[in-house]
């Protein structure tokens, strides 16, 4: 009998236990959020201002109301971050904020409503804001990036890449404003790759091969520029003594 009173009083401490702290998380939920209850994990170039300025949440605010996967959205895309995550927390409460800055390997210049704004371009071809980058690398920056868009960063990711991977160094990357791709090599100068992005593993493909053929020939420096706007019909221009 003994055993059985005790497990019933265990089992009511338990419950009650459950109700208290049940109780107690769903009003924590609805208790509201304050600047000083934010706390960003990962980088300290991201304020807490940032997070505000560049989200849609506004403080003070219930903690259940913070719609932590359209926010995580919004300071991915404004502030060019590679990972965001934000959490709710009960204890200790408020908003837990993880964020992974991008690394820039080249600088960047684009044009957003008729002004130029220059940055840093990671190696998946975004765009980033000087403020929101990891700067630690910036001096073995060589390449530079102009008439960035959108639309164009699945090709850059690819040069980029693929310049880590082999002996190729681009000084320069440029897209003109209706799209045509001209790359500036170390050693080759001017290569002219045109408008077709489909075929861009083909020419980077190309330019590597010949880059090899022609160092062993030991004519590099008389190279002027290369036109791969038709990879099967490969054009080289050279100095005229």
């Amino acid at each position: 009998m003994k055993d059985q009173q005790k497990l019933k009083n265990r089992r009511f401490f338990l419950l009650i236990t459950f109700l208290f702290f049940t109780s107690y998380a769903t009003s924590q939920t609805f208790k509201k959020v304050n600047y000083q209850e934010i706390s960003i994990v990962g980088s300290k170039l991201i304020s807490i201002d940032d997070v505000i300025a560049n989200s849609s949440i506004n403080l003070p605010t219930s903690l259940i109301f913070v719609k932590t996967t359209y926010a995580e959205k919004e300071l991915k895309k404004n502030l060019s971050l590679k990972n965001v995550s934000v959490f709710r927390q009960i204890f200790p409460f408020g908003l837990k904020i993880l964020i992974e800055t991008r690394t820039p390997i080249a600088y960047g210049e684009r044009t957003f409503k008729g002004k130029k704004i220059t940055g840093f371009i990671d190696e998946d071809g975004f765009f980033i804001n000087p403020k929101y980058s990891d700067q630690v690398n910036l001096k073995k920056i060589t390449c530079k990036v102009f008439g960035w868009k959108e639309n164009f960063r699945e090709t850059l990711s690819k040069i980029l890449n693929y310049q880590k991977h082999n002996d190729i160094e681009f000084i320069s990357i440029t897209f003109s404003p209706n799209g045509f791709l001209t790359l500036e090599e170390k050693n080759f100068r001017t290569i002219l790759l045109g408008f077709n992005p489909k075929i861009i593993e083909n020419q980077l493909q190309i330019i590597n091969n010949m880059k090899n053929q022609i160092k062993e020939n030991k004519i590099l420096e008389k190279i002027d520029n290369i036109d791969l706007t038709d990879p099967n019909n490969p054009k080289i221009k050279v100095f005229k003594p």
